[in-house]
């Protein structure tokens, strides 16, 4: 074949790996299988059918159209497969692609390539670490200046990416005089030219560089995705444990002042204080049907009847049976009934009241928690919004849904000096089973207490 033809093929050969690894990529049982450190017998049958079909088919067109042979990847894919996946998965993976081959009249291409799936999964297990494997680049004088600064505080002569580099090129020579001695036992590429010789030999390095380096890409991607839910799940651990010491900070606040005027009282206060601790420490769920959320708070509110008396605080409820299966964040709405209570209806000699509302509004969970205090000196403030006044139990909950829901959830809060605060929570429904049927779209019971 002309030089020029050679070149050509070079360069779509290099394309054709981009493609095949670029699509492969996008699915999703593929990247289960690629990135798994430990894999059974049967997930690497998969990731050989996955990866080796694709390159059957350039095989195919081989010999189906002697012109274009820069489908052909079957010795790069062995390699790629055996350092990927092992031993098994490198020697399945040139039986497979080598198949074709067989067929066609050329013996020693299956073998060959199993024996290339063997030495490259033998390399793998060699590898001191695994993220070398990924990091390959066909660069090689990157890897002699690393393993050259590396020898200076300490001698180490084992470097994994020049070692894959000279096996890369070693079986290429191999397949190379294969090809000349055994005329037809195998195919490849070769030149009498010295600098389109070399250009065969580096285009084998970079198409493996060129896969690797995609699929390392996308492993990079699901890892910082992983390290930013990670983060996400701490965030909110924090975000709880901050409301949790709050309001009991509060609840033993009110417990002490009791202790000595009414011991009977506060030994009531705190067998329910000991109810919601011990819900608290048994749940480590971070969303919960608003049912439970409605017990808890039940539980919350007998702890402040005791405190502020019957006759000065009154609670009511208007909550619509469909809204009491929507899962809502845990914790949600004790910090709003206690905000309520402490910065609304504390200060008002003759008590108040204190009202919780849920209802189905427009593929949105409403919650209400509104109250006749003496407000906030009036106020219209909006999700992560937070005034001083509204205490360290508000801005957590804006907090919260800004980091669960993003834009997609909404809080308000509306206040007026003397006539009490209205706090509004819109929520995308999150069902705990199955869909809500429209004929519990109806009008909320009410009960008081």
């Amino acid at each position: 074949m002309e030089p020029r033809l050679i070149f050509i093929n070079l360069l779509v050969k290099l394309g054709v790996a981009a493609a095949v690894s670029s699509s492969l990529v996008r699915s999703v049982e593929f990247k289960s299988l690629l990135f798994r450190d430990e894999r059974t017998l049967r997930q690497k049958i998969y990731l050989v059918l996955w990866f080796g079909l694709p390159i059957m088919v350039g095989v195919w067109i081989r010999f189906s159209a002697r012109s274009f042979v820069a489908g052909d990847l079957s010795f790069e894919t062995a390699l790629l497969l055996g350092v990927i996946g092992g031993r098994w998965a490198g020697a399945l993976g040139g039986i497979l692609v080598g198949m074709p081959a067989l067929l066609h009249g050329e013996w020693a291409t299956l073998p060959f390539n199993l024996l290339c799936g063997l030495i490259a999964g033998q390399l793998r297990t060699m590898a001191l670490e695994k993220d070398d494997i990924w990091s390959f680049s066909p660069f090689i004088d990157l890897s002699i200046y690393r393993l050259i600064r590396r020898n200076l505080p300490r001698p180490r002569l084992f470097d994994w990416q020049i070692m894959f580099f000279a096996t890369i090129a070693g079986l290429r020579f191999v397949q190379t005089e294969l090809s000349r001695y055994f005329q037809r036992s195998t195919f490849s590429l070769d030149s009498n030219n010295l600098w389109v010789e070399i250009a065969i030999y580096a285009a084998s390095a970079t198409a493996i560089g060129i896969e690797l380096k995609i699929f390392n890409s996308v492993r990079i991607q699901i890892k910082l995705e992983e390290q930013e839910r990670l983060l996400l799940h701490a965030r909110m651990e924090a975000l709880q444990n901050q409301i949790n010491p709050h309001f009991l900070f509060n609840t033993l606040n009110s417990i002490s002042s009791l202790v000595r005027v009414d011991p009977d009282t506060a030994r009531d206060l705190i067998s329910k204080l000991a109810t919601i601790l011990r819900r608290l420490l048994n749940s480590t769920e971070s969303f919960v049907p608003l049912r439970e959320e409605v017990e808890f708070i039940d539980n919350y509110l007998d702890i402040e009847v005791v405190r502020f008396g019957g006759d000065k605080l009154r609670v009511v409820k208007e909550l619509a049976p469909a809204s009491l299966d929507v899962m809502v964040p845990s914790m949600l709405l004790q910090p709003l009934v206690e905000n309520s209570i402490k910065h609304g209806l504390s200060s008002k000699v003759e008590g108040g009241s204190i009202y919780l509302r849920s209802r189905l509004s427009d593929s949105k969970l409403v919650i209400e928690v509104e109250d006749d205090g003496v407000g906030i000196g009036g106020a219209h403030l909006t999700h992560s919004a937070s005034r001083p006044g509204t205490g360290i139990g508000m801005a957590n909950v804006s907090e919260r849904l800004h980091v669960l829901y993003g834009d997609t959830a909404g809080l308000t809060i509306d206040s007026h000096e003397g006539k009490g605060t209205l706090v509004r929570i819109r929520l995308p429904l999150l069902q705990a089973a199955g869909a809500i049927p429209e004929a519990f779209y109806e009008e909320p019971s009410r009960t008081r207490r």
